[in-house]
């Protein structure tokens, strides 16, 4: 590990020690919010740049809109991508935006925390209750009311879904409304969602029509991912050739990454984009998508396509793909035949099978 490496986690341990008890016992039991019509603007903190933990908020950003329906949202994030993902975001007004390398850019680090400082929020919501940033956030704004992100014990032990990364923001901030009076929320958490437009929708099939130029339905894979968590070559090589062999009636592409590379040698028709939202339409229009966990394949996800997630090293509870037929798979502990069942299955019958439920 490098000298700046090893700095840079010596911050984040620093200020997490000194930031977790930020808000702790905030809340008096004589706060109530009477009229959820009040809340005009909410502030939503997620300091990070990723695509794949932008995308992770969106299930909170559609349930705290559900809730609030009348209200404007401020994101808190970091990085560039934020108003590219939440572009068709309705409810979202003011993207405030840290900058990736702070000390390079202190200007407009100090610049952020005063805008936070000035706009009046009626509540702000820490996303990640380990995010030191985030609670910081939340307690330098001028909000009423303070969600710093903290869990709840109670809905750990009884939602078997709490451990995943998108699923207990939600159920926190759940937790945190019945101390405010709300009854207690029982609807289903929402998908993961990128809101791709109709035209957006079309236009991914036009490219996808141009690449295969042909008929046959689609499967997508991506053979990359940062890290540990990229599988290697001869994993691929030997997924591929089984895919290949298995599905002959249909159309395999790979979606390149933005590094550009390929595990399997580019032997499949490849796209590469590093426009998000045209990567997202495109895998809207296959059948199925397939990588390692990577921001594309919650990107997947976003977009509704069924997918499966490869994991070898990364937490599978903590971020394996939800929704729409979709399914984590730890690769330590199957073959390809074994996938091939869980493919057959979203493919054949548009559900997972007992088997890839078991998984």
């Amino acid at each position: 590990m490098g000298i700046l490496k090893k700095v840079n986690v010596f911050r984040r341990s620093l200020m997490r020690s000194v930031t977790k008890n930020i808000g702790k016992a905030s809340l008096q039991s004589d706060i109530i919010l009477a009229d959820k019509a009040a809340i005009k603007r909410i502030l939503i903190c997620r300091p990070n740049g990723r695509l794949g933990n932008l995308l992770l908020i969106t299930p909170l950003i559609q349930e705290v809109t559900d809730i609030f329906p009348n209200c404007k949202v401020d994101l808190f994030v970091k990085g560039t991508l934020a108003p590219i993902i939440f572009e068709n975001y309705e409810s979202i007004d003011k993207v405030i935006d840290l900058p990736k390398k702070p000390f390079k850019n202190l200007l407009k680090y100090l610049n952020v925390w005063v805008s936070i400082k000035r706009q009046n929020y009626d509540m702000a919501i820490n996303v990640d209750q380990n995010s030191s940033s985030g609670r910081l956030a939340v307690q330098f704004s001028n909000a009423k009311y303070k969600f710093y992100g903290d869990s709840n014990e109670e809905t750990l032990f009884i939602k078997k879904d709490y451990a995943h990364i998108a699923k207990y923001p939600v159920y926190n901030f759940r937790n945190y409304l019945t101390k405010l009076r709300f009854p207690k929320r029982n609807k289903i958490i929402p998908p993961l969602d990128l809101k791709l437009s109709s035209a957006e929708i079309a236009e991914g099939k036009k490219v996808l029509n141009d690449l295969i130029k042909d008929d046959k339905r689609t499967i997508c894979i991506f053979t990359y991912a940062t890290g540990e968590k990229c599988l290697s070559e001869e994993w691929w090589d030997n997924f591929y050739t089984e895919l290949t062999k298995e599905y002959k009636n249909y159309n395999i592409i790979e979606i390149l990454p933005v590094e550009n590379v390929s595990q399997i040698g580019f032997k499949a028709p490849t796209f590469y984009s590093k426009d998000i939202r045209e990567i997202g339409s495109v895998i809207a229009n296959t059948d199925l998508f397939i990588g390692a966990d990577s921001g594309i394949m919650h990107l997947s996800s976003a977009v509704q396509t069924p997918t499966i997630g490869l994991f070898s090293v990364s937490n599978l509870k903590k971020y394996e793909p939800y929704d729409n037929c979709s399914i984590g798979i730890d690769v330590n502990l199957y073959t390809s035949k074994d996938y091939l069942k869980t493919i057959n299955s979203i493919l054949n019958n548009g559900k997972l099978n007992i088997y890839s439920n078991a998984i």
